[in-house]
């Protein structure tokens, strides 16, 4: 069987190029630290890999949507610790008041304390967070919720809440509505502290008007305690959350560094192996290119 020269030639080209698109691969592996560069190198392993990093990337944007849930659940819980400490004051002043030798003017005057304390009570329940949307409106973000009344105050807010998904099984309610705070379940502090305001203002000139304070101060303390407890309970609600919140934080990082450890499984290179297969085929392609240079010199006519 002969041989022809063409064909001699291009045997040679071809293993050298097959070995110089070895090396180029493994270079391509060394630079990157990937195994896999193309999904052509492991199809079964791209394949997982996309998959994990699908998953990868849905869990970063639950811890996202967490500290989104956490802002908003922290600066409620700021401005209801606010709206905490005003009420206790309030309702000390209001044992004050009850003061069997407090005269018409120094009732008054605890009048005048407990009526900035209805207008503070207003502004907090009127805050906007970070973005300029009230905090206690619902859905109604850029209504303000409350507005004060010759009896108390009027809600304009609804009683929506907001929802974002902390994590694949949960959705959670990240605001609280002013009606829940300050009006709920037959508590309407503004209406309790502008009563008290009233009922303070009002001289005793009788035992039957003595008695009248008495009955109206007993049932503001007492719808006063209620609001406290009630904002009480809210908060209770909020930290339970942030608690949540903190738990899934934790099993959301776990499942990052189990998603993180898999795909470098799938995708790293062994460096020491990518290294000794390099030298190896650098070695077999310089001894290709010497046996091509060889093998095509040789001619009939150097013996002729």
């Amino acid at each position: 069987m002969r041989i022809s020269t063409n064909t001699i030639y291009q045997s040679g080209i071809t293993q050298i190029t097959s070995l110089q698109a070895d090396q180029v691969k493994l270079q391509q592996q060394i630079s990157t630290g990937k195994r896999i560069t193309t999904p052509a190198d492991d199809p079964v392993a791209s394949a997982q890999a996309l998959q994990l990093s699908y998953a990868q990337g849905i869990n970063a944007k639950f811890a996202d949507t967490r500290k989104t849930a956490q802002l908003k659940l922290n600066t409620v819980e700021s401005n209801l610790t606010s709206v905490t400490n005003l009420l206790v004051a309030a309702q000390s002043t209001l044992v004050g008041a009850g003061n069997g030798s407090y005269s018409n003017q120094e009732r008054a005057f605890t009048a005048s304390d407990l009526q900035n304390s209805l207008d503070q009570l207003m502004g907090l329940a009127n805050t906007k967070d970070a973005s300029g949307n009230y905090l206690y409106a619902g859905f109604k973000t850029t209504t303000q919720p409350f507005t004060a009344t010759a009896t108390g105050a009027t809600y304009a807010g609804d009683s929506n809440q907001q929802l974002l998904q902390t994590d694949a099984q949960r959705q959670m309610a990240v605001n609280v509505t002013g009606d829940q705070v300050f009006q709920a379940g037959g508590n309407d502090v503004f209406a309790a502290l502008n009563s008290v305001v009233t009922l303070l203002n009002t001289p005793i000139t009788n035992a039957a008007s003595q008695a009248a304070f008495s009955a109206g101060l007993a049932t503001a303390i007492s719808t006063l305690q209620g609001s406290v407890d009630n904002v009480l309970n809210v908060r209770a609600s909020i930290g339970s959350k942030l608690n949540e919140l903190d738990t899934s934080d934790k099993s959301g990082s776990d499942r990052d560094l189990q998603y993180t450890k898999a795909l470098s499984g799938l995708q790293d290179l062994d460096y020491a192996s990518a290294l000794s297969d390099f030298s190896k085929n650098q070695t077999i392609m310089d001894a290709a290119q010497k046996s091509f240079v060889t093998t095509t010199s040789l001619s009939l006519f150097k013996f002729m």
